[in-house]
Formats: C-alpha cells, sequence, structure tokens
C-alpha cells in the first residue's frame, strides 16, 4: 500500500473528535474550552511528523531523493559518483612575436568574456598550449577566437589567436547523476556487456550520451560512439576520443578489441512555414527541434517526419506549419547521425 499523508485539516478532526469523545456532558466542556486549542497543537506537531516521514519514504528511492541524498547513493553503486568538471584545453595559441621571443609557461591570458587560460610550456615559434584556469564548459573555444595577454610580455604583442580549446566540461548535472544511477541499478556490470561501454564511457567528464555496437568490426570487436552536448560542438575531437578509450581500455575485457569513434554530423538544414512567424514562435520551434534531435538522434538512427512536424506543432505560440524541408523520414548510414543545422522561415 501508498505511503499516504493526511493534510493538517483531516488531522485537527481527528484529534478535536477524539478530544470531545472523552467530554461527558456541557458542564465539563464548558470547563475544557481550551480542547480546541489544544487539538490545534496537537494536530499541526502530528502534521509535521507525517511531514518529515513523507520525506523520508522519498530518500529510500533514489527516483526523488533530494541532491545531497542522491550523492550518497551514487557513492555506494556508481565507480564515478558524480562527475567533477574539467578544464578546457587547446594544443595552439599562436602569438605574435618578433627578434625569436618566448611566451614562457604560465603566462596567462584572457577571452573577450573574461575567461583565462596559463599557457602550459613555454612556445615554439609563437605557438603555446593553454589550460583554462577555472574548470567548466565556459572555457570551450572555437578556433580563431582572439585572445589578450594580461600582463605584456617584452617582444609578444598583446593579442592571440586561439585554436580550439576543447574538453571542458561542467560539474555533472543531478538529473544526469540521477540517470546513471538508475540506469545502473537496471542494469548491473556484465562482464563488458553492451551497456556496461555504455556506462564506462558516460563515466568520463563530459560525455553525455553514449552508444555501443558489438562485432560492428567483426568478432570480438565494440565500436564505441559518444558525444559532449553541453560543448560548442556535441561531436567530439580526437583528444576527446582518446581520453574516452583510454578510460574504456583500463575497464574492459583483456579479450575485446576496442574501437572508439566520434559520429558523423549529418546537420539537417530545415525549411518550415510558419504562423504566426514572430521572432518568440521562431525561437520556441527552434528549442523543440533540438530538444527532439538530443532525445532522439543517435548513430544510425531514423528520425521520422512525424516526429518532426510534432515537435513544429509544439511550439508555443504555433498556429499553423508546414514542414517543407525534410519531406521525409531522415535516415542516417551507420556511424552518422542527425544534428540541428540551420532553419529557413518560407
Amino acid at each position: 500500500m501508498a505511503y499516504s499523508r493526511p493534510p493538517l485539516t483531516e488531522l485537527v478532526r481527528r484529534r478535536r473528535a477524539d478530544m470531545l469523545s472523552r467530554v461527558d456532558d456541557e458542564e465539563a466542556m464548558l470547563r475544557r474550552s481550551d480542547a480546541e486549542i489544544y487539538a490545534l497543537v496537537v494536530a499541526g506537531a502530528e502534521h509535521g511528523m507525517y511531514g518529515y516521514a513523507s520525506w523520508i519514504a522519498d530518500q529510500i528511492i533514489w527516483d526523488k531523493c533530494d541532491d545531497d541524498t542522491l550523492e550518497r547513493w551514487a557513492s555506494m553503486w556508481l565507480k564515478v559518483p558524480r562527475k567533477p568538471a574539467a578544464a578546457a584545453k587547446g594544443p595552439a595559441v599562436t602569438f605574435v612575436v618578433t627578434g625569436g621571443a618566448v611566451v614562457p609557461s604560465g603566462t596567462l591570458v584572457k577571452a573577450f568574456d573574461d575567461v583565462q587560460y596559463a599557457t602550459t610550456a613555454d612556445s615554439v615559434a609563437g605557438v603555446a598550449p593553454v589550460v583554462a584556469l577555472v574548470p567548466g564548459a565556459a572555457g570551450n573555444r572555437a578556433a580563431g577566437q582572439s585572445l589578450s595577454l594580461l600582463s605584456p610580455v617584452p617582444g609578444v604583442q598583446t593579442q592571440a589567436i586561439a585554436g580550439e580549446i576543447s574538453g571542458g566540461s561542467d560539474i555533472e548535472s543531478i538529473s544526469s547523476l540521477r540517470a546513471r544511477l538508475i540506469a545502473r541499478v537496471r542494469t548491473p556490470p556484465d562482464g563488458g556487456s553492451k551497456t556496461d561501454y555504455e556506462q564506462w564511457a558516460l563515466e568520463v567528464p563530459g560525455v553525455t550520451r553514449a552508444w555501443a555496437v558489438p562485432m560492428e568490426q567483426g568478432a570480438g570487436t565494440v565500436v564505441v560512439r559518444f558525444v559532449r552536448d553541453d560543448d560548442v560542438s556535441p561531436i567530439p575531437d580526437a583528444a576527446e576520443v582518446a581520453a574516452v578509450k583510454a578510460y574504456i581500455d583500463a575497464q574492459r575485457p583483456a579479450t575485446a578489441e576496442l574501437y572508439v569513434v566520434a559520429p558523423v554530423a549529418d546537420p539537417i538544414a530545415f525549411k518550415i512555414y510558419l504562423d504566426p512567424a514572430t521572432v518568440a514562435v521562431k525561437a520556441a520551434v527552434e528549442a523543440q527541434l533540438r530538444d527532439l534531435l538530443l532525445r532522439e538522434a543517435a548513430p544510425g538512427v531514423t528520425l521520422l517526419i512525424s516526429q518532426i512536424r510534432a515537435a513544429v506543432s509544439n511550439a508555443t505560440g504555433e498556429r499553423d506549419n508546414a514542414v517543407v524541408v525534410p519531406a521525409g523520414n531522415v535516415v542516417s548510414a551507420v556511424g552518422h547521425m542527425p544534428v540541428f543545422g540551420s532553419i529557413e522561415w518560407v
């Protein structure tokens, strides 16, 4: 039988009836007129006790427990209880130098949004690797962005150009941790099964979704693909692929041959008629389509046109629409997955 917490009004009614049942006559009732106050006070205390019992009931199951309780449960069930934040790194920031000047290791630079980085080695021909000072996704940068020195360095111009800076991730969200814990309880380790490989990939900071395909490259092989949805690009780069492979290599059975590869992105260029075509409704449609791809897109998946139409129709403020492109289901080849590309409004 499910736990049921009585409302306060019901508890007051019960206490009032209990107290009045102990009064024999009207004169006694008058002498004990403060019984109503006692009923309210006792019922209030009882209501608090029921509330505490209700809270305790939520803590013993992972799907409803509080955040700190969830982390305690995860520490007992998961090898990586909560993925920590990771600092973004970049192998090549290019400085303009004169006279063979060197940018020393530890030199600080910052981006336009004040995110700071430090060089991790002396520059060679004006090129130096960097790491973000503060772990988190905010440190990720697309190639070509400008960085500036915090303090002058002799023979080095103030402005520098960053190559891609990636690998930064925020501390794992509570919703992600809860999903991993529930998945671990439902599918316990199984000596190198498909779900084991997926869970191992998801233990790496920054990885948000992963798919394992046994025997794709022949008997005894496992191919793992993954994405990092919170990065600038969800498709991992070579360094991020190598990090996941190294982590899984330390967990997997020695007899398996492991391939870790990035999915090939197939951007969808939507063409949509929308009424009303206001900025707010357009933004709502884009949000719905991005959410659909986050939920349904996977390597080799077929994204149904009915799902796309439903996503557009579910946008807040939408009155009428027509999805012109794609005209039918979006079929992905092996290793390819659909991602959001653009929207043309017609």
